[in-house]
């Protein structure tokens, strides 16, 4: 029996076909994955996405501007918080689904999703990712970096941070317009091994913009499949997870969000939100 195709993009009766479509269509009819006609944002929606990134980009430039031994990571979420609102905008990540706080901050062996405490209080030699999301007039950007505590940690550390860094842009730099999601999983699995790093499964990255989570998701190791087709007018996240240890994670059974490596080593992330052009991606956040 011939494997059934998912037609996800067909075109409206109200306009005649483009070339755009043509070309999508072709993909569509050799059983290839490709997005759904709203995955394609319009230029309104990028410029209201590339304006979000703005602040976001804003709240990581303060925090990497105050981050220091001794503070906690409450401390951190004020200061997320507070730059948020007064530009005009609201933390994502609070109340979402029942997550507490403006932030995500996740120390050494924890992966994502740790939750800000007045209880947590950052070491020299510490790796901490800060993860922020934004949204501003209903439109949603979303970023993380890595810092390291104090400017120095063990090497180990460093070079895990380093790493983690490289395999994102590999990743972007593997994302070519009328590619496939599939690309980047395999250019950072390639890399993180190399390095004799493991890459999270459990978590990927995502479509973003006018949610905070889209279509498609965006795994970081190699799943040896092609995945959904890149095309111009996309926006999604790239943010792998580089494991020092085992790529295998478990989830705090007492906050039910903190993500944290299964052997306890530690893990080091980076996050961009990208558009997709004709030329290849387009950083929104920085």
């Amino acid at each position: 029996m011939p494997k059934k195709i998912k037609r996800n993009w067909f075109v409206p009766k109200e306009r005649a076909m483009t070339d755009f479509d043509k070309r999508i269509l072709a993909y569509q009819n050799r059983g290839k994955l490709v997005p759904k006609p709203q995955l394609i944002k319009t230029p309104e929606q990028i410029e209201g996405i590339r304006r979000s990134g703005v602040i976001n980009t804003g709240v990581l430039d303060l925090v990497e501007e105050k981050i220091c031994a001794g503070m906690s990571t409450a401390e951190i979420d004020r200061l997320v918080y507070d730059y948020t609102v007064a530009h005009g905008a609201i933390p994502a990540p609070l109340n979402y689904e029942g997550f507490p706080k403006s932030v995500c901050t996740s120390i050494n062996e924890v992966v994502c999703h740790g939750i800000p405490s007045e209880d947590e209080i950052l070491e020299e030699g510490d790796i901490i990712n800060v993860d922020v999301s934004t949204i501003l007039n209903g439109y949603f950007s979303d970023a993380s970096r890595m810092f390291i505590v104090g400017g120095h940690s063990t090497p180990e550390k460093e070079r895990l941070v380093k790493v983690a860094k490289e395999c994102l842009d590999i990743g972007a730099q593997a994302a070519k317009p009328w590619g496939f999601i599939g690309d980047i999983g395999k250019a950072i699995a390639r890399h993180a091994h190399r390095n004799g790093y493991t890459v999270v499964r459990d978590l990927c990255g995502h479509g973003v913009g006018n949610a905070f989570h889209e279509d498609p998701d965006v795994d970081h190791y190699d799943t040896h499949h092609d995945g959904m087709l890149i095309v111009p007018g996309m926006v999604f996240t790239i943010e792998p997870m580089i494991n020092m240890g085992t790529w295998e994670v478990f989830i705090d059974e007492e906050d039910e969000w903190t993500v944290v490596t299964e052997d306890e080593l530690p893990s080091a992330q980076w996050e961009h939100t990208f558009l997709v052009t004709e030329e290849g991606l387009e950083i929104l956040t920085h």
